[in-house]
């Protein structure tokens, strides 16, 4: 069976709504927290080389950069499904590619002709280095797109807070280029201090924040569900994290060949304005809002939670206790469950504990531009126990709520 004919087969038995298998990342340079429910064996599951798997990528058609030893279809999202007793395979970013409309709409498609984002959550037990993604224009330079990101820390993953629950954004106002060009010039002489020019800010379970690519930031120890566009552009700004030194390489990664060893280029990659904002907080700092009154929401509580970037938006839904409500949505989207157990439409979800790694789940899924429309029925099957998800939109989603 090729693969248009299993993609169909597939969105048919999902009755619009299609499977995902887990999608773990390993990150070289980064120590595990410990909070995405991988068994705690498994945390170093593809060998030492690789570092630890701290990440876990949802509706992902973006495949990872890693280096040399990224494995085949490394963060690329596989839709599971069982045809006559056996399980089949088909990757997202090849069903998106075959079925087109049928699974994102036909507006959706004549705008994108993909799916432009994904979403993850980043679990470390300490901070990142403080780093930047690209802008457009200079990812354009290597091949890539640039990554705008939104952050949400996700109460049910927060059972701690690790070793740094605090992030730095940017650089403090009156902060100047040459002061930031020489930290980098100091990268390799051991720790740049880079972090001494910026600001930290405390990080607070069920809130979340929007990172425009261009703006330097060191995220925080909490685990965190990460919105984003789809590419992995980045470099680190920072040569030393808590006793760990963040290998030169990642200072000139995705730089073009012609500019590495160039600080000036480094400098231009920063959105400076940006940056030294006096009003950051106001600018970029998210609490959840209600999607419509508290009092219209019958059975269920719904939140936009990544609203400020026209790349991507996501909403957090609870259904209460022993309710069912149908809820409709005006794109495409990707979830995850976090708590609770039930129904979705012909699917039984529930929220795993412990997961092996390479076991399947029932935790994850993506609904088709017209099953969402339609309406998605969803039955919380506790007496006890809401049922929580996370949605993750696409680009220019028609009910993000205006600033």
């Amino acid at each position: 069976m090729n693969t248009k004919s299993l993609a169909e087969l597939a969105l048919e038995q999902g009755q619009g709504i299609v499977r995902l298998a887990p999608n773990w990342v390993p990150r070289f340079y980064c120590v595990p927290g410990r909070r995405i429910k991988l068994h705690p064996d498994d945390y170093y599951a593809l060998g030492g080389a690789r570092g630890g798997i701290d990440e876990r990528w949802f509706s992902s058609t973006t495949p990872a950069d890693n280096g040399p030893l990224t494995g085949v279809d490394e963060g690329l999202s596989a839709i599971v499904f069982e045809d006559g007793g056996a399980m089949q395979k088909v990757l997202l970013r090849d069903a998106i590619s075959e079925l087109k409309e049928a699974l994102l709409g036909d507006q959706f498609w004549k705008e994108h002709q993909g799916w432009p984002m994904y979403s993850k959550f980043f679990d470390n037990k300490g901070a990142l280095p403080h780093h930047i993604h690209h802008r457009d224009e200079h990812a354009r330079l290597v091949g890539h797109r640039g990554k705008p990101e939104a952050y949400y820390f996700c109460p049910q993953m927060n059972n701690h807070g690790g070793d740094f629950p605090y992030t730095f954004f940017g650089f403090e106002p009156g902060t100047t280029k040459d002061q930031v060009r020489e930290t980098l010039v100091n990268f390799t002489k051991g720790d740049n201090k880079i972090t001494n020019l910026s600001r930290a800010y405390r990080l607070e379970p069920g809130t979340g924040w929007d990172v425009p690519p261009g703006i330097l930031h060191a995220p925080g120890s909490l685990c965190t569900y990460e919105p984003q566009r789809a590419s992995d552009v980045y470099a680190m700004y920072q040569s030393l994290v808590g006793d760990q030194i963040v290998p030169e390489e990642l200072l000139w990664k995705d730089t073009p060949a012609s500019r590495k060893g160039d600080f000036d280029y480094l400098i231009e990659l920063i959105d400076w304005e940006a940056n030294v904002d006096s009003q950051f907080v106001a600018h970029h700092f998210m609490r959840p809002k209600p999607v419509k009154p508290l009092d219209q929401m019958h059975g269920y509580v719904e939140k936009w939670i990544c609203y400020r970037s026209p790349h991507y938006s996501a909403k957090e839904l609870t259904v209460l206790p022993n309710q069912t409500v149908t809820i409709t949505d005006n794109a495409p989207y990707g979830f995850v469950l976090v708590q609770g157990h039930g129904t979705m439409g012909r699917w039984e979800i529930d929220t795993p504990t412990l997961i092996r790694y390479g076991q399947l789940t029932s935790d994850e899924f993506f609904v088709s531009s017209a099953a969402a429309a339609q309406g998605v029925l969803i039955k919380n099957q506790s007496a006890t126990d809401p049922l929580v998800m996370l949605k993750h939109f696409g680009p220019n989603n028609p009910d993000v709520p205006m600033e």
